[in-house]
């Protein structure tokens, strides 16, 4: 972790949001990161992309004479209390949230965050930095303001603070005594209808009850609870709940180490990491992501029409998210290039139909839904069973997503295979027989066609591609797939060579090979926890307890992963809070709790 009185960019941050904007806070309790009017928008708080002294770009609370500072997560929410702590002993509390609770029968989620400074002990003196960043950090937000409000010219939106601290206070950053709680609504450039203090004090109050009732609703393990809660509500941040999408990640362009130039964008909603996610909070009863997200899907089933799917969208379907790169901020710790949006658009992933079709086909069975699938939602999802058989020995760029390497990728084509068997399942619930058979026979010649052309009977095990040699940790997934038995001798045999090859200390590579950019140098966690899955699988479960709980010590502070581990030091690189990281953690700890039935 790190120390909380630097001002060194770290991913040691904590998120809050409401399913329709989202920030990253650091252990000072600075907002360093957030985008609007969308996650993928222009970034209104851009200091995390910004070098350590960032001119603008970051909302501080600064205590005078600081000496220490503790923060955490109200219990089961994504409300942030920081506490900072003065050297005469003078301290301050900081409440941050996105205002969620249900206002004249719908969930209100405005693109607001509120903010609660109160005195704790003496006669703490504050200064307030509020510099939002426009033109993606290029310069400081223009201002007007009125008797009780400032409003802030953003590049896409104009952002109106209403507060009970004297306004001319915060314009000018003035160090004053705080004597009395001050209330910050930074929000739509609207008027706010209530006494500020009162009205964001039961705002919050209603915001904390909203969480904590969600979080009952939650089937959790036995062991590993505070994990398996803190992933769950972070997952459901990652979601833009006005189209369904869930995002891969809230930042863009963090490394996936120093100086490597693997730095992306990942705000948008891959179809692949959408899938793992609504995956894993079905486990948990979370069915609210799960049917919003089929509304999304059952939109991009309509809008592919039976054709080519892109592996990412925007979180509005838009298919137009070019990857450019912006100069007008340094990037995480000055390391470039910055982009925004992503080449993957253009990319070619067979898998996405497997990763369409599976969570889809869930509604035929599901008696949950508020809206359960249809004969006609079967027939459209034919389309795209129709498109994995015709994809499944095509080259693609594989879900690692190779920019310069063409294969016919092991775990697409098993995902293919996966689309049309979940089909042929599909059919044979709903009564539909003939196409039961079509689907069982595509099923079986895909199946066919894999184990020819990847199988390696000299070595016993299973290839990452047609025809190739190589191994990556996606193969892992043919058991969790139904494609391989656990206890299949080839199974079992692909674990050994991805075990032999790809494991590094407690750790998982993607895969060793050179790529586009070189050698990878960091461990993917998420491939770390699939290990983790097969470990247990293969009866190891004590080892496998043990990774997992390393991996859970290498979380930050809020309780989170990004999406890559250096060796050696331990620390976070890539994407944050990334959403597979989160996945993994909460799969491990099902499958490797305790039963509740051991306690009661």
């Amino acid at each position: 972790m790190s120390d909380p009185l630097s001002t060194k960019p770290t991913l040691d941050l904590a998120p809050i949001g409401n399913c329709a904007i989202s920030a990253l806070i650091d252990r000072r309790g600075r907002f360093v990161w957030a985008c609007a009017p969308r996650v993928d928008g222009d970034p209104v708080f851009s200091a995390l992309m910004d070098g350590e002294e960032p001119d603008h770009g970051f909302w501080s609370i600064e205590l005078e004479g600081l000496k220490h500072i503790s923060q955490a997560y109200i219990r089961n929410t994504p409300v942030l209390r920081t506490v900072l702590t003065a050297e005469d002993g003078a301290a301050v509390e900081i409440i941050d949230f996105a205002p969620r609770h249900a206002k004249h029968s719908r969930t209100y989620r405005p693109l607001a965050f509120g903010r609660i400074v109160r005195p704790l002990e003496g006669s703490p003196r504050i200064t307030v930095r509020l510099r939002p960043s426009a033109d993606w950090g290029a310069r400081r937000a223009e201002t007007t303001n009125g008797s009780n409000h400032i409003r802030y010219l953003c590049t896409d939106v104009t952002l109106r603070l209403t507060t009970n601290c004297p306004v001319s206070h915060v314009l000018d950053e003035r160090t004053f005594r705080l004597e009395n709680a001050m209330a910050f609504f930074l929000g739509p450039d609207e008027g706010y209808d209530q006494e500020v203090g009162a009205g964001v004090a039961a705002t919050l109050d209603r915001t904390v009850a909203y969480w904590k009732d969600w979080v009952r609703t939650l089937y959790i393990p036995l062991d590993y609870q505070e994990a398996v809660i803190r992933s769950a509500i972070t997952l459901k941040l990652c979601a833009y709940e006005e189209t369904g999408a869930i995002v891969a990640a809230m930042t863009t362009s963090v490394p996936e180490f120093p100086e490597s130039g693997r730095n992306w964008d990942y705000r948008y909603c891959w179809v692949r990491d959408a899938y793992y996610t609504v995956r894993a909070l079905n486990r948990l009863g979370a069915v609210d992501i799960l049917e919003n997200y089929l509304v999304y899907l059952r939109n991009l089933v309509d809008q592919s029409a039976g054709g080519h799917v892109q592996p990412v969208y925007g979180v509005g379907l838009e298919e137009d998210i070019d990857e450019r790169i912006v100069t007008s901020v340094k990037g995480y710790r000055g390391m470039e290039p910055v982009r925004v949006g992503n080449q993957a658009r253009e990319h070619l992933q067979h898998d996405v139909y497997g990763q369409i079709v599976l969570p889809l086909v869930q509604s035929f069975y599901d008696d949950r839904l508020l809206r359960p699938g249809t004969i006609d939602d079967f027939y459209s999802l034919e389309k795209v069973g129709e498109r994995a058989f015709a994809m499944h020995d095509q080259t693609d760029a594989g879900l690692w997503e190779f920019r310069t390497i063409a294969r016919v990728h092991t775990y697409s084509s098993v995902m293919c295979w996966a689309a049309c068997d979940r089909l042929a399942k599909a059919a044979d619930h709903l009564g539909l027989d003939s196409r039961a058979e079509v689907w069982r026979d595509r099923a079986k010649a895909i199946r066919e066609r894999i184990e020819a052309e990847t199988f390696m009977p000299d070595k016993g095990h299973f290839a990452a591609s047609f025809g190739g040699t190589e191994l990556d940790a996606s193969l892992l997934q043919l058991v969790d797939l139904g494609f391989l038995d656990p206890q299949d001798p080839r199974q079992v045999a692909t674990f050994d060579a991805i075990e032999r090859d790809l494991k590094k200390g407690p750790y998982l590579f993607r895969y060793v090979e050179p790529d586009d950019f070189g050698e990878p140098e960091t461990a993917f966690n998420f491939c770390t926890f699939w290990f983790i899955e097969a470990l247990h699988l293969n009866g190891r479960t004590d080892e496998a307890r043990e990774i997992f709980e390393n991996m859970l010590s290498q979380r930050t502070h809020a309780g989170l992963l990004s999406e890559d581990l250096s060796l050696g030091d331990n620390e976070l690189w890539g994407n944050y809070p990334q959403t597979y990281s989160l996945v993994g953690i909460i799969n491990c700890a099902v499958l490797l709790s305790r039963s509740w039935t051991d306690v009661r």
